[in-house]
């Protein structure tokens, strides 16, 4: 309906289309339906879009797996991955998703945000990091090419 405001108003395509965020295609596809029967003709134009693969019920049960933790979910620690997710996902729903795609779903779909580790690794040598900082970091700043290795 923004967009037959728009279209009262005299604005060009282009420009409704960078106004709402949506493709100038869109904007001339919505545009005809308009000419052609007003704003009901736009209503009885269904959803703008692609239909979500999954629905509300999909994603409650998807955040009630995740809130349970990468352990519950058969992973050996408590750290989510893009992967581990997109895992838990297609097991949970049946629906698989590439995991690059897991990320809009995390932040968009169920308002989560990126966390880090609030401790440092257990496997982690504070002395084998000073010792190579003191003796190994010298030799490989001062040999040419070496930084390669």
């Amino acid at each position: 309906m923004q967009a037959a405001d728009l279209f009262e108003q005299g604005l060009r395509n282009a420009e409704i289309a960078r106004r709402l965020g949506v493709a100038h295609q869109t904007v001339s596809d919505w545009r005809e339906l308009y000419e052609a029967g007003g704003r009901d003709a736009l209503k009885a134009a269904g959803r703008a879009g692609r239909r979500p693969k999954l629905s509300a019920q999909h994603l409650d049960d998807v955040r009630a797996a995740l809130e349970k933790g990468p352990k519950a979910n058969g992973y050996p620690n408590d750290l989510w991955t893009l992967a581990r997710v997109a895992e838990v996902i297609e097991a949970v729903t049946g629906v698989g998703y590439h995991k690059g795609h897991v990320w809009r779903i995390l932040r968009e779909q169920l308002g989560w945000s990126r966390q880090r580790p609030a401790r440092r690794a257990v496997e982690r040598d504070d002395e084998a990091i000073r010792d190579w900082v003191k003796n190994r970091w010298p030799q490989v700043k001062k040999a040419p090419g070496a930084g390669a290795r």
